[in-house]
């Protein structure tokens, strides 16, 4: 979930994703490998928004808003036919894009003190990361066979809240889109 090269998760992070399960047999093996947040028990997805806000804040007042927030937004599809890069990071990129761009800015709107990866980019970029934190040589061998293995097509109906306890994140609550 963090997409930088430090990933460190602490006890009470939390975050908003769109889990991707269709995604799950193109790149379950080399996220197991390549992505720290994959070994920390987060699906395949796309982030909404992280980091959220610290769990100790959410309550059943905060899950009722976001489930209105998210509820807001209607069902879509959308479908992974090929990869992109940021530094070091190796990506599928959904298409639309539009839709989670929508959702991430409806919610860092409602609580502006949690901005998209804490405001470090400028650029909303939806993505479901496959690889962090690796050489590029690495990453073209991952996207070489991601590339045999797409277009993964996906419906998106709900965004589940993560929590991490420490050791690994956890599902602690998911919100229908219409």
């Amino acid at each position: 979930m963090a997409d930088d090269n430090s990933v460190a998760f602490a006890a009470g992070q939390s975050g908003l994703i769109v889990r991707v399960p269709e995604a799950e047999p193109a790149v379950r093996a080399w996220r197991d490998r390549l992505d720290p947040s994959a070994r920390a028990g987060v699906p395949a997805h796309v982030t909404i928004l992280f980091p959220f806000l610290d769990a100790s804040r959410i309550d059943d007042g905060t899950r009722v808003a976001i489930g209105e927030v998210i509820g807001r937004h209607r069902a879509f599809e959308t479908r992974f036919e090929h990869c992109g890069r940021f530094p070091g990071i190796l990506y599928v990129v959904p298409e639309p894009a539009a839709p989670f761009r929508r959702l991430t800015e409806a919610i860092a709107e409602r609580w502006p003190e949690s901005p998209p990866f804490g405001g470090r980019f400028e650029e909303l970029v939806p993505h479901l990361t496959v690889a962090q934190g690796q050489e590029d040589a690495v990453l073209a061998r991952a996207e070489a066979d991601l590339q045999s293995r797409l277009p993964v097509t996906a419906c998106v109906s709900s965004v589940d809240l993560m929590v991490h306890d420490g050791t690994r994140w956890h599902r602690k609550a998911s919100f229908s889109l219409r």
